[in-house]
């Protein structure tokens, strides 16, 4: 007999097979659903011990009629899609996954980077239109001694960092939460904002979505970076304002742009994105590779399993139970 409920409000994975070896031994029911609505959310979860939620609305209003949630756990890095002040009030933690696919985004971010300064996918059209140059979409710079500039500076900013002194370029980092030996362990200049921003060859952004990040990269952001630098973005869409972006590439004020995430997925069929050589848009899939889809949901039911075990909860978001 099932001591506890745990309900999946929507994913997008194969099977639950990971979630039910590690949490049925304890007891555990499965409940799962692919909710839409906040009102979808909440008549679900009403009755759950515990909660695991991939996209779907977990609102204010679905969580004040939980009646005996004891924590909410998302499916990855970001927690967007959670009300973590209205959990904080019913002294329910939120829980993240940050560690699960680390160097599946670091290698994606890289791989845009090389695409986009490389001219990767003008070059192939242009070869299967048969056109053969073997200096083509001039100009193409180097990377040997440019500078990559870092927005945030957590694991994944920190992979990136790594793979690009391997290629024998020059970090600068921002992140006003982290202190300064941080960054100089690992041989990244920390500095401000505006310095970050003029004196990047190459930015990549890798910074939680919060009212302080909502559109920091706007119509100010792009005149202050360089005409020949490069922007990448794998962590939050919403960091970016999207119209101030294409207005920058049309006007040439950056050089580049290359993005896996949006503020509107999927992206609009006739978005100027889609139809600009300096501009490459991948499907939010940084995050993918068979080993990290695996580790995800299996480090997510493991946080559920330590707090029904009586162990501390690894990545609470929201304060409830440090």
């Amino acid at each position: 007999m099932s001591k506890y409920l745990v309900v999946v409000t929507d994913s997008g994975f194969p099977d639950l097979e990971q979630e039910k070896r590690i949490l049925e031994p304890l007891g555990f029911t499965l409940a799962t659903g692919q909710c839409k609505t906040a009102a979808e959310v909440a008549e679900l979860c009403r009755d759950a011990d515990a909660v695991l939620t991939q996209w779907a609305p977990v609102t204010a209003e679905a969580i004040e009629q939980f009646t005996r949630c004891k924590v909410i756990v998302r499916y990855g890095i970001g927690v967007d899609n959670v009300d973590l002040e209205a959990a904080k009030r019913k002294n329910i933690p939120v829980v993240n996954v940050p560690d699960y696919a680390v160097q599946e985004v670091a290698d994606h971010t890289f791989s845009l980077m090389l695409a986009i300064v490389r001219k990767i996918p003008q070059v192939v059209q242009r070869v299967r239109d048969g056109i053969w140059e073997i200096s083509p979409c001039r100009p193409i710079i180097g990377l040997q001694d440019k500078t990559i500039g870092v927005a945030g500076f957590g694991n994944i900013a920190k992979a990136v960092v790594h793979r690009a002194q391997a290629f024998g370029m020059k970090a600068i980092g921002y992140d006003p939460f982290v202190n300064e030996e941080v960054f100089a362990r690992l041989g990244v200049e920390k500095v401000d904002w505006n310095t970050l921003l003029s004196r990047s060859d190459i930015l990549a952004v890798h910074m939680p979505l919060t009212k302080e990040t909502q559109h920091i990269f706007n119509e100010n952001a792009f005149k202050t970076m360089k005409s020949t630098s490069f922007l990448v973005n794998t962590s939050r869409g919403g960091t970016i304002d999207n119209a101030a972006l294409i207005a920058a590439l049309q006007n040439g004020e950056i050089a580049g742009a290359a993005l896996d995430v949006l503020e509107q997925e999927p992206i609009a069929p006739d978005s100027p994105l889609l139809k600009m050589d300096n501009s490459i848009v991948t499907s939010h899939c940084a995050w993918y590779s068979e080993n990290s889809l695996l580790r995800l949901q299996e480090y997510a039911a493991l946080e559920i399993k330590r707090l029904f075990s009586g162990e501390a909860l690894l990545h609470v978001v929201n304060g409830v139970g440090k």
